[in-house]
């Protein structure tokens, strides 16, 4: 069904259908817009079931139909309002009738950026709360008074500034203060699921520092927190303590590498430093080892995926070292660490990279090198090998290979 169909077929029955939120949005500042979100008024369940029959609900608490438009299964919510009755995301009261206004709808919404529609048919803008002009300010505020009633929303108008680059007025950021009281009670999915999209912008650390200017990073993300003030020997860190270190880095990783999993990885290498004991400061001796206690610890409130802790935990564990190795033994047993990693080499080695600003030439080569390791076979053991002896064969075969490359930079065959 063509959109232009199913805004007619609502028209003739007596409502009228809408486009809304971030397609809106990106529409008026000029950005590609993404998928497309719709909202009718003026029907009642019973007719938009009867015009559209095949349409699945996924709505539990208030109809939401997915319905085919332009060849794409798009969500379709009726317009509804909400009432605070309790804590959290779940403590609401909501109602959808037909009688409600688009207008009605978008107030209940989270930020002005976000509180405007499109209606078919005429293609007319609706911005009853001021979108447009706060989107050509490029500023994130509040609709309503009913901000503070899902906290959650504090956390999406710090990730709005970090994918917007968008600043955040003072009566949004007292807005978000007020979260505070609930937001530890808030599912860990749906901090994840905000601290994922963060993780996606240009600049993942306008989230964080958003967060922390708020007053919230020390509720949602303490490991985070923890690294604050955490001072650092200023000839490798003139950026700043810990937090400072670890901001400057997941921005480098996120110039470099797509992958959120990665980003998060060199977000968290440093963990450990927000347990170093102030007696040792500015120096932070072990914090590798203490930054696995950490990550778990994390970990245990906010389940992460598995390849996500893996990743970290060996980040974490081998961002010191790495770029220190001398010894062939040591370097090869790395690599092939790297690669059994869920961590690309190329990946690895720009988190090293954005820590330590510059890279040995294994690590900067370490693609070709892992290539040249991973021909080794054990089929080509000598006659007679069994058993352990294979695995020391070629350990010690792979070893060699890396001397080579390292005297010539091609591989044995090549160089004899």
């Amino acid at each position: 069904m063509k959109e232009e169909a199913f805004a007619e077929a609502c028209r003739e029955a007596g409502g009228k259908a809408y486009v809304v939120g971030g397609w809106v949005r990106d529409t008026i500042r000029g950005a590609r817009p993404k998928d497309k979100d719709y909202v009718v008024c003026g029907l009642s369940e019973e007719k938009f079931q009867e015009l559209y029959p095949t349409a699945e609900r996924v709505g539990k608490s208030f109809p939401v139909y997915l319905v085919s438009i332009d060849g794409k299964k798009c969500e379709v919510a009726f317009a509804r309002r909400e009432r605070k009755t309790g804590s959290g995301y779940r403590g609401f009261d909501i109602v959808s009738s037909p009688e409600l206004t688009i207008e009605e709808d978008l107030y209940r919404r989270d930020t002005t950026i976000n509180a405007a529609a499109i209606e078919l048919l005429s293609n007319k803008i609706i911005d009853p709360y001021g979108a447009r002009g706060d989107i050509e300010a490029r500023i994130i505020r509040p609709v309503s008074e009913h901000f503070g009633e899902d906290p959650v929303r504090a956390l999406r108008a710090a990730r709005q500034s970090a994918e917007l680059g968008f600043s955040i007025a003072p009566e949004t950021y007292e807005a978000m203060r007020a979260c505070g009281e609930e937001i530890g009670d808030e599912p860990a999915e749906r901090i994840f699921n905000e601290m994922v999209r963060a993780l996606c912008a240009q600049h993942p650390s306008v989230f964080f520092r958003a967060l922390q200017k708020a007053g919230l990073l020390a509720k949602i993300f303490p490991e985070l927190h923890a690294l604050i003030g955490k001072t650092q020997p200023i000839e490798f860190h003139p950026e700043g303590d810990a937090f400072e270190h670890i901001m400057d880095v997941v921005d480098k990783v996120a110039a470099k590498i797509p992958s959120e999993m990665v980003r998060f990885a060199g977000l968290v290498h440093d963990l450990g430093k927000g347990v170093t004991p102030e007696e040792m400061l500015p120096h932070h001796y072990g914090h590798e080892l203490k930054g696995l206690d950490v990550l778990e610890a994390w970990n245990s409130r906010m389940t992460l995926p598995k390849t996500w802790y893996q990743a970290a935990a060996f980040v974490i564990r081998e961002h010191m070292r790495a770029p220190r190795l001398g010894k062939p033994g040591k370097i090869v047993s790395l690599l092939l660490a790297v690669d059994r990693s869920p961590l690309s080499a190329s990946e690895f080695k720009e988190i090293i990279r954005a820590d330590h600003n510059t890279l040995p030439d294994y690590l900067e080569r370490s693609e070709e090198i892992i290539t040249i390791l991973k021909k080794v076979s054990g089929a080509d053991a000598p006659y007679g090998c069994r058993g352990k002896s294979v695995g020391a064969w070629i350990l010690a075969e792979q070893i060699r290979q890396y001397r080579n490359w390292r005297r010539t930079g091609k591989n044995t065959e090549e160089a004899e």
